[in-house]
């Protein structure tokens, strides 16, 4: 079943009313896009932002809060997602993976306390957690990781294909379920973009956003991985690793409207209408022809790869960022900004080619480290910094917290909601975090592991072959210098071992997930 959707236009008279809530209740939006790396929101200010700025997403930040040292306690989608809902590490949500598991909807979240405190709740977009949802009063939610053109989306009653591209059916999806929401409720609405995940396809009318930008190659791209053993056994390195065809839109030859290796076409062309899959390949041709008739070295093919990756990852990027813009218009619009509680966040952290590679996983800044932008009229000053120690497992927590609504004791995270109303981190504000990736044997091989990190120093055990690494953060930001064992580092080592027995402790961590896992 397939259906063509278009927009109406806004009764925005009657809209203006359903903007009345109570002070006790905010609204929250929560916008939670996939694989957003911090370096491609321009709020943040890295190099590669400022080239391919996100000015609607900034606007969150300028309008309200944005989070320094914001991270996720298992980096990959799923896990996080289900850290998001529940408040609570994988270990005790029971989502350690992707992989061979169901989320299990009958545990208690978020979204079924915010319900049961009379809440109308909705989820519009990506789910990725196997089971159905539980705790929403609407859900519309994409076919696993969803596909960018003519995707099929999931309901209660049907599957139904949708002709247009994902981020902008989402988008429109959203704005109709707040036209007809029920208007004497509060209400919590998760809005769950595809974009940017892999394979990266841009709207078409995004196609040649970035044709002509040159983006600056990271300090570590050609990582050697010295010292540091899983690094040096992954299988996410973007010139080495990333599928022609299906990730770089490489064809085979002058003219070519033939991929080159994609193992998912379902995923990707097969999705697109003839019409469609046309002016894609017209789109690129000119950049592909190019490769066919330049020589290049080995290097020089590595740095070509590594353009074609980022002019397609930010190109995707710019409809989440419009998508955004018109949401918060609406709001606006409507008044409804005036008592809602806007979030913009990601699953994880994601590499733009920091040691060669693309993905996540690994427990490095990059992945790692989360983006969050939160805007409140009622309670965040524009331009607020929360500098604090922050984690996913603190989300759920927090929302209560500004629900007026008790936290359960379940919950492992913690409200931070004092830091974004005053901009200061509490003297007894945590001074350390604690993280776990179990996902390993699996796709790109990156060990499982654990650890745990401070302001300045971070830790970790890859358990399966017990090795460890050390990282000074004030002097080796990149963290391409291992110093676990080197002279002098011993003190530093002990009280990180320390801590992290006691995170695993508080955190209630089963012996055998602290064991080698089963090769």
């Amino acid at each position: 079943m397939k259906r063509n959707l278009t927009i109406g236009t806004l009764a925005l008279s009657a809209l203006s009313v359903m903007a009345q809530q109570t002070e006790q209740c905010p609204n929250i939006i929560f916008i939670l896009s996939d694989d957003h790396a911090i370096q491609a929101i321009s709020a943040y200010g890295h190099p590669l932002s400022k080239l391919a700025p996100t000015p609607n997403i900034d606007r969150i930040a300028r309008d309200g809060a944005i989070f320094r040292n914001n991270y996720c306690a298992n980096s990959i989608s799923g896990p996080s997602r289900a850290s998001i809902l529940t408040g609570k590490h994988s270990h005790k949500n029971g989502f350690l993976a992707n992989w061979n598991q169901a989320f299990d909807g009958s545990q208690q979240t978020l979204p079924k306390i915010l319900q049961e405190n009379g809440y109308e709740t909705a989820l519009i977009g990506k789910w990725h957690l196997i089971s159905k949802p539980t705790g929403f009063d609407h859900w519309m939610i994409l076919n696993d990781q969803g596909d960018y053109y003519n995707p099929d989306f999931i309901t209660k009653n049907d599957t139904v294909e949708y002709a247009g591209y994902v981020t902008d059916l989402i988008t429109t999806f959203t704005k109709q379920w707040l036209q007809t929401r029920e208007n004497d409720k509060p209400f919590f609405l998760m809005m769950n973009h595809k974009a940017p995940h892999r394979n990266w396809v841009p709207a078409e009318r995004h196609y040649d956003l970035f044709e002509d930008v040159t983006f600056p190659l990271p300090a570590t791209y050609f990582d050697d991985y010295e010292g540091r053993f899983a690094a040096a056994h992954q299988e996410m390195n973007i010139y080495r690793d990333m599928y022609e065809g299906h990730d770089l839109k490489m064809v085979t030859g002058v003219n070519s409207d033939t991929l080159l290796y994609d193992p998912w076409p379902h995923a990707f062309l097969e999705t697109m209408t003839p019409g469609e899959q046309q002016r894609f390949f017209e789109a690129y041709r000119e950049r592909n022809n190019a490769f066919h008739t330049t020589s290049m070295t080995e290097k020089e093919i590595a740095e070509w790869k590594y353009q074609r990756y980022l002019q397609d990852y930010l190109a995707t990027i710019r409809a989440v960022d419009e998508s955004v813009g018109q949401l918060l218009d609406y709001l606006k619009t409507t008044g409804l900004d005036e008592n809602t509680l806007i979030i913009y966040s990601s699953d994880q952290g994601f590499y733009l080619g920091e040691h060669g590679w693309f993905d996540k996983r690994f427990m490095y800044e990059e992945s790692f480290m989360m983006p969050l932008l939160m805007q409140y009229k009622k309670h965040i000053q524009p331009g607020t910094q929360v500098k604090g120690l922050t984690q996913n497992i603190d989300f759920a927590p927090t929302l209560l917290d500004f629900c007026g609504i008790d936290i359960p004791d379940y919950m492992q995270g913690e409200s931070f909601r004092e830091l974004t109303d005053t901009g200061r981190t509490p003297e007894d504000w945590r001074r350390s975090l604690y993280y776990h990736y179990y996902e390993y044997p699996g796709f790109h091989s990156v060990r499982a592991h654990y650890g745990v990190k401070t302001e300045r120093y971070k830790l970790i055990h890859f358990y399966g072959e017990q090795h460890w690494e050390l990282y000074d953060l004030e002097n080796d930001p990149h963290e391409t210098d291992n110093i676990y064992g080197k002279r002098g580092t011993e003190q530093i080592t002990r009280g990180l071992r320390k801590e992290l027995i006691r995170l695993q402790e508080q955190y209630e961590l089963p012996e055998d997930h602290l064991k080698p896992e089963k090769k």
